[in-house]
């Protein structure tokens, strides 16, 4: 509504609370309970006509009657008495309000006429609402202390900023992240967004220098590409770290194309990547690398040294970092010599470094002196067991003397009995050294940090503009088959525009009858391939509709005769079409999703692509530099290169019809799905051999 200083939000000098309630269970009394427990630095006022106090503090009949200025308001009434008290907020000169009750659009038509009375009454007077239906807001500055909601988590100040579309999981996420004995510096959760949106929330903590790495949950965007815009430029700065829910595929709706079906529910997680997200499945992941991302730099590239005491999980460590694509480099003679000097003569000198369980204080300090000046590690990675022969303090001493020392990350797989370990583990904690109880969890939680390094180093790349495409003729063939109600592009259609944007395709011809057929395969030479054309026929070999290797005109005139014979459809045709040498088959398509834009997607094609479903997927318009990414994404990328004696094919001309496809869709925005599958790709070329189009 009116600009994005959340300031009121999130750092309000005093609070009032209309539906305050004296009955302890009651969120309105919660919420008064929570400002006093938690330390709110500003004055609290209850608003009750029909008491005098409540938790001690003076209650006002209205908020008119309060004598001071109030920058925030909780409003926790019902649901048809909340625009008269937004009015009334209005009048007051309230900056903020946060309407925790439910009732609203979600209820319906009713409620949603509710919401819109509210929302208009306060954009009348610059008010900023947050909700309605939602937790509400906290915030652990010392200067402020907050705790604007009513659930029962008071966190510790720390560098973790929480948004979640879902208060149900941001309270899990709140209470994992206190249990790990980690701070938080803001959460939100703001239900149903009527006003203060997600990445309105979002570029706010960007810009708050205490906030290090941002924990994003939500399940839907009202406006995707706001939501990207916003999210770019803050990934910029600093890592968000995010998961969503409802990415199975639950049976989706059935489509006339193969990216239709292959699409799912999977847009949520490619606006991550487009936005450098980092996306998460699981929430114990993403709290664990938020520790990482509070305390520890990123890291300058994959290569990762290990300093181990206890030979096992180093290896179980190592399993995990490979998996994530890091890399395990040979130490310099320089530091083996080095180590040579200073490790017990029991040690293993490499990279994992095991200084043995009997190792101590000076040991670890050498490892760590020699790990962080190795030019080819660029992290740090410690499997620490606390044996009770060693002093493990002076030990962790030196773990948090490294980290102050160095810009390198530590990450410490940290296995002990806590409790009798006490000073130990303060030592660590107080150094900052984020510690995991297993080795692999540890090793996800550096990967973690190098995967942002990674997306931060990408170059972005530019949209190329091709020159040649005739975006005109593509126009007229789309709205000619709109004025015709055809839901889909005839194959006259389908090859004239990947011609007009110059994707390269097998020669061609659409022909009514036999003795045409015969006439078309003189210009196009022997061997062929006859396909059926029509809207009603879609998955054509699937059902007859596609012959190959046609030799001679006798065979043609017969494969399309028994095609006449077969399909009773009144808008038959026949495509006539060059069969080429085979190749590596693949797939490119696109699908239109609502408020994004399309949906690119490439991988194996043919039968392979509904076999393995090998694809990825990015959102248009690519940049050259995404585009070149995505060959290289699949799983099967290592059949495109050169392999066992096999040339690899051209990836720069893949590329190229991504790019294309990308124009191509972007150009011309009632194109629902297109696929080209397959395409066949070779040594020497690549080309389109058959597509469709939906629009």
């Amino acid at each position: 509504m009116n600009g994005n200083n959340l300031d009121a939000l999130f750092r309000p000098l005093s609070v009032a609370v209309i539906g305050a309630s004296s009955k302890e269970l009651s969120i309105g009394n919660v919420i008064i309970k929570n400002l006093q427990h938690y330390g709110f630095k500003g004055p609290v006022y209850p608003i009750n006509p029909k008491v005098d106090e409540i938790r001690g503090l003076k209650a006002y009949p209205s908020i008119g009657d309060v004598p001071h200025p109030v920058d925030l308001v909780h409003i926790v009434i019902p649901p048809p008495f909340v625009p008269e008290q937004v009015e009334n907020c209005g009048k007051k000169g309230v900056k903020a309000i946060i309407i925790n009750t439910a009732g609203f659009k979600e209820m319906g038509a009713e409620g949603q006429a509710l919401e819109d009375d509210f929302l208009a009454r306060a954009k009348k007077y610059g008010i900023r609402i947050f909700g309605p239906n939602c937790q509400g807001a906290i915030n652990s500055d010392p200067e402020f202390r907050s705790y604007c909601n009513f659930t029962f988590t008071y966190p510790k100040p720390g560098y973790i900023s929480v948004v979640a579309q879902s208060g149900g999981v941001g309270a899990v996420i709140m209470q994992a992240i206190y249990d790990m004995d980690i701070g938080l510096r803001m959460y939100s959760s703001n239900g149903n967004a009527s006003d203060v949106s997600i990445p309105e929330i979002i570029r706010y903590y960007g810009n708050d220098e205490q906030t290090r790495v941002i924990v994003l949950y939500v399940e839907s965007l009202s406006d995707p590409k706001q939501f990207m815009e916003i999210a770019k430029e803050v990934t910029a700065k600093k890592p968000i770290l995010a998961m969503t829910a409802g990415t199975t595929d639950k049976g989706a709706e059935a489509s006339r194309s193969h990216i239709g079906g292959l699409a799912g529910s999977i847009s949520m997680e490619v606006v991550f990547k487009k936005s450098g997200i980092l996306f998460f499945s699981s929430q114990e992941d993403l709290c664990n690398a938020a520790e990482a991302f509070a305390h520890q730099p990123i890291p300058k590239g994959n290569k990762v040294g290990i300093i181990t005491n206890t030979g096992g999980p180093s290896v179980i460590a190592i399993d995990e970092l490979v998996r994530n694509g890091l890399e395990i480099p040979r130490l310099s003679e320089k530091a083996k010599a080095t180590l040579k000097e200073t490790m017990f003569e029991s040690a293993s000198i490499a990279n994992p470094l095991d200084v043995v369980a009997t190792a101590g204080a000076p040991q670890f300090k050498s490892a760590f002196e020699v790990m962080m000046n190795e030019k080819e590690v660029d992290s740090v990675y410690v499997n620490f067991v606390t044996p009770p022969f060693v002093d493990n303090e002076s030990v962790a001493r030196e773990f948090a003397a490294a980290g102050k020392k160095f810009d390198k990350p530590i990450v410490c797989n940290y296995m002990t009995d806590k409790k009798k370990w006490e000073a130990t583990t303060k030592i660590l904690k107080e150094g900052a050294i984020p510690c995991f109880d297993f080795a692999e969890t540890a090793a996800k939680a550096l990967a973690s940090l190098v995967r942002y390094q990674k997306i931060r180093a990408v170059p972005k790349g530019s949209i190329p503009d091709f020159s040649g495409i005739d975006a005109e003729k593509v126009k007229s063939i789309i709205a000619k088959a709109k004025a015709a109600k055809r839901g889909m592009l005839c194959a006259s259609g389908v090859y004239t525009t990947l011609e007009s944007y110059g994707i390269p395709v097998a020669g061609w011809a659409v022909v009514g009858s036999a003795a045409e057929a015969v006439q078309a395969a003189k210009k196009l030479g022997y061997p062929l391939v006859v396909k059926a054309d029509a809207e009603q026929i879609v998955h054509k070999s699937d059902v007859g509709g596609v012959v190959l290797n046609i030799s001679s005109d006798k065979e043609l005139e017969a494969v399309v005769t028994k095609m006449k014979d077969s399909f009773a459809v009144d808008d038959l045709k026949f495509f006539i079409q060059q069969q080429k040498p085979k190749g590596q088959e693949l797939i490119v398509g696109a699908k239109k999703e609502e408020g994004l834009g399309h949906l690119i997607m490439f991988g194996l094609g043919g039968i392979f692509v509904e076999v393995f479903r090998d694809v990825v997927f990015n959102i248009a318009p690519l940049t050259d530099t995404e585009a070149k990414a995505m060959p290289d994404a699949i799983k099967a990328a290592v059949l495109l290169d050169d392999f066992r004696g096999k040339k690899g094919v051209d990836k720069a001309k893949i590329a190229d019809i991504i790019l294309r496809l990308s124009q191509l869709v972007t150009d011309h925005p009632d194109i629902k799905e297109f696929d080209i599958n397959p395409i066949l790709a070779t040594p020497e070329g690549i080309c389109a051999v058959d597509a469709r189009i939906i629009l």
